[in-house]
């Protein structure tokens, strides 16, 4: 024992390192802990991610206050000593900085959440996990057609809510106009068209035009903003070729493109029950003069 307690005696470097080593692998062996015990205790899923997210955000303060301690000797000198430490490795370590920020940031202003569709840094995708650095998303577009998921899980750092727009598909307001053409040749029964058009919008769209009523009034009550139209509107405009059909609807931002199936291929129906009153256009191309090409061939004669 003697010996020991001179070989610490000796070493007062090594005892302190070794101290503040066991107080921080006590600390994560205690969130590790809590998260499970969380995990295990908590039924519902939102609950059960926040609370995780605010124990990891509670180690991470505490190891930080720990080591200033430590490296400080002193509590009171928290202030400089966080000075001195932001000064010396804001250069080197500025993208990391930026990103912890930014997940409180993401956090406390609720910029976006897990199960929100957005779109950043020209990337979107529905957000699956954030954690103190990085946003994990599910991608969506790329080379797959429509809002279908290319199937790739996608890291972007925190800093970039800071670098750019962030567009988010479903806070607030989960709805999102959409519109299709439709051409309809000269000649139809263009009456019957709008009444077709008209009569599947409003049977397909009734529901979310009922819920997106109410949702829509919560956000003019909430933002400087205009009420708008949420009913299914139609605008005709007369074309060289034919007479364009544009129907504009509000859909859930997660059913775009199964709606615009719907909607096609209901309308598609209807109008072939119309018995060629009402018919859809294609591109045609009229050739009104061939020239006509001479060709005359210059013989020569040989002498």
């Amino acid at each position: 024992m003697e010996d020991i307690k001179h070989w610490l005696e000796a070493y007062p470097v090594i005892v302190s390192i070794t101290k503040y080593l066991v107080w921080i692998i006590l600390i994560f062996l205690i969130i590790a802990w809590v998260r499970r015990l969380l995990k295990k205790r908590l039924p519902d899923n939102a609950l059960r991610y926040k609370s995780q997210k605010g124990i990891e955000i509670i180690g991470y303060f505490l190891v930080v206050l720990i080591t200033i301690t430590y490296f400080t000797g002193n509590i009171k000198d928290f202030g400089l000593a966080i000075g001195l430490l932001t000064a010396g490795i804001t250069i080197t370590l500025q993208e990391l900085i930026l990103s912890i920020a930014g997940s409180f940031y993401i956090f406390l202003v609720r910029v976006y959440k897990p199960g929100d569709r957005i779109e950043i840094n020209g990337i979107k995708g529905d957000v699956i996990d954030i954690d103190s650095i990085y946003t994990t998303m599910m991608e969506i577009g790329q080379w797959v057609s429509s809002d279908n998921y290319s199937g790739r899980i996608v890291k972007l750092s925190n800093a970039f809510v800071f670098k750019g727009p962030v567009y988010n598909y479903s806070q607030d307001f989960p709805f999102v106009w959409d519109e299709f053409n439709l051409p309809i040749r000269y000649g139809s029964d263009i009456e019957l068209a709008k009444e077709i058009v008209i009569s599947v919008a409003q049977e397909k769209l009734s529901d979310y035009v009922t819920e997106s009523i109410s949702k829509w009034k919560d956000v003019v009550d909430k933002y400087y903003i205009e009420d708008a139209q949420v009913n299914p509107s139609l605008a005709i405009t007369m074309t060289d070729n034919w007479v364009q059909f544009n129907l504009r609807y509000i859909v859930d931002y997660k059913k775009r493109r199964y709606t615009k199936h719907l909607l096609n291929e209901e309308i598609g129906k209807r109008i072939e029950q119309t018995n060629g009153k009402v018919t859809l256009a294609s591109a045609t191309f009229e050739i009104v003069n061939i020239p006509t090409v001479n060709i005359k061939e210059d013989k020569t004669t040989e002498s």
